[in-house]
């Protein structure tokens, strides 16, 4: 699936494309390949891997938030554009003479039907389970070196979810979440000894071990501690638009007005927010 239209015209292959009345993934190759070219997008033909790295982070999470909405029209075109990243990349490589897209789509192919013997091998009863298998295709030894694979680029919370469940499966686990619960209160001690001595980097380091051992609490609670957190945001939101509206409304704004002041709103607003999604609850049953 490479594009080649040697011999045509930039006019000619701009005709073409304008001139479809539907696109197919071969065509989107194209497509890149084409803006990428001599003749094409100034812009597309100097980008770097580097350089929109942050883009593709910035489209997954979009394409995330589609999810969470439960907007398939929002995802179509967010996925679309997980999938533009994905080929651009693909045709940086491609120029360098490394691989292109059915390279990537070998090998992708070629790690799932290796990945799935209970479906492609099933007479085989030896067939290891998901996670040797990942471990014996990155030459992995010991639990520590597949710790030391989970992504560094991933969210923070996320990685330190991995990693735990990583120890958990040789042992290496509190015995119940009240157990957890106590190393939390531990670290979060730690935490004000530290910052009671003033040093910087004691703080960040116990405020670290705080939030490490937080996450623990949450795979023991089955909850996700990134979607936890993205709730406590929009929770926080909501409660403080309802303070600074009642501010407003009050004549008075949140500027004019001392933390004590504004106490007594932060609690109305918590139970107006409160009483609104209990009525939207309410509504959906």
């Amino acid at each position: 699936m490479v594009f080649s239209k040697k011999g045509c015209r930039r006019s000619e292959i701009v005709l073409d494309f304008l001139c479809k009345e539907s696109y197919d993934l071969r065509d989107f190759v194209a497509l890149i390949t084409f803006l990428r070219s001599p003749g094409g997008c100034p812009w597309d033909q100097v980008q770097t891997h580097e350089s929109i790295r942050r883009n593709f982070l910035e489209e997954t999470y979009e394409a995330c938030e589609a999810i969470d909405a439960g907007d398939t029209a929002h995802l179509k075109e967010e996925l679309g554009d997980v999938l533009m990243q994905v080929l651009f990349h693909t045709d940086i490589e491609r120029e360098a003479g490394h691989f292109d897209i059915d390279d990537v789509a070998d090998a992708a192919c070629r790690k799932l039907v290796y990945r799935h013997p209970h479906v492609f091998r099933r007479n085989d009863l030896d067939a290891p389970d998901w996670d040797t298998i990942k471990q014996r295709e990155r030459a992995q030894t010991t639990t520590a070196e597949a710790m030391d694979c989970v992504a560094r680029s991933l969210p923070a919370l996320w990685r330190c979810e991995k990693i735990q469940a990583k120890a958990a499966k040789t042992g290496f686990e509190w015995p119940d979440m009240a157990a957890a619960l106590d190393k939390v209160a531990e670290e979060t001690q730690e935490l004000r000894e530290a910052a009671v001595s003033g040093d910087a980097e004691a703080v960040a380091e116990e405020l670290g071990d705080l939030l490490f051992a937080v996450v623990k609490v949450a795979r023991f609670a089955g909850v996700d501690p990134e979607q936890a957190a993205h709730a406590a945001c929009e929770k926080f939101i909501c409660r403080f638009a309802a303070m600074e509206a009642a501010a407003a409304d009050s004549g008075v704004p949140l500027k004019q007005r001392t933390l004590a002041q504004m106490q007594p709103l932060w609690q109305q607003a918590k139970q107006t927010v409160s009483a609104d999604n209990e009525g939207k609850k309410s509504a959906r049953q």
